[in-house]
């Protein structure tokens, strides 16, 4: 969906927009949301609470998804969308129970592939309360930088709706060519590094 579509709905339908917008795709409408935030049309502080909320029930669902349908054809699609075998599933447990901060912020911040990291914790029985700990710190540092990035940059144009929305357009296509650049860097050291 185009980004002025997006902050056009969000103008329009405020807070009833704004869940099922998030729940297809959480980054950018908290970043489009921080921007409109700064111009009057949406609470800063409600959206914190509002994303950090949906950021944990996302989490809840994928994690329980993988703790107890380890073995439904939903878990097993999200693992072979990772190229997971199943002997790889022992060295994702010690990751998860050796280095769980590391993960959950890594596999947090994987776009694409993050439900898919959230799905193996609960396939593998990670502890429920570190999962929980480290997720609420996962999603506050991500949608709290997402929301003060958007909050700041609609700062930065004095306030101008027409502004924002014909410049959101250039954030996003800027965080197109990095997320592009992650992908062919990520498929290259795939391809060098098949066990990664």
């Amino acid at each position: 969906m185009n980004p002025q579509d997006i902050a056009h709905l969000l103008i329009q339908y405020r807070y009833w927009i704004l869940v099922p917008a998030a729940i297809i795709e959480g980054p950018i409408v908290a970043f489009i949301a921080g921007t409109l935030a700064s111009l009057g049309y949406f609470n800063i502080y409600v959206l914190i609470v509002f994303f950090f909320v949906r950021d944990m029930a996302m989490d809840a669902i994928f994690y329980y998804s993988g703790f107890f349908g380890a073995r439904t054809a939903f878990a097993k699609r999200m693992l072979r969308k990772m190229d997971m075998e199943e002997e790889q599933m022992n060295d994702l447990r010690l990751l998860w129970e050796k280095h769980p901060a590391k993960t959950m912020f890594i596999g947090k911040l994987s776009y694409g592939i993050a439900q898919t990291f959230i799905i193996v914790a609960g396939v593998v029985k990670m502890n429920i309360r570190k999962f929980f700990t480290y997720g609420a710190l996962a999603a506050v540092s991500q949608y709290g930088v997402l929301l003060a990035l958007g909050y700041f940059f609609g700062n930065a144009f004095g306030g101008s709706m027409t502004v924002v929305v014909e410049n959101i357009q250039y954030v996003i296509a800027g965080a197109t060519l990095i997320l592009g650049g992650y992908y062919v860097f990520r498929w290259h050291i795939r391809k060098h590094f098949p066990a990664i």
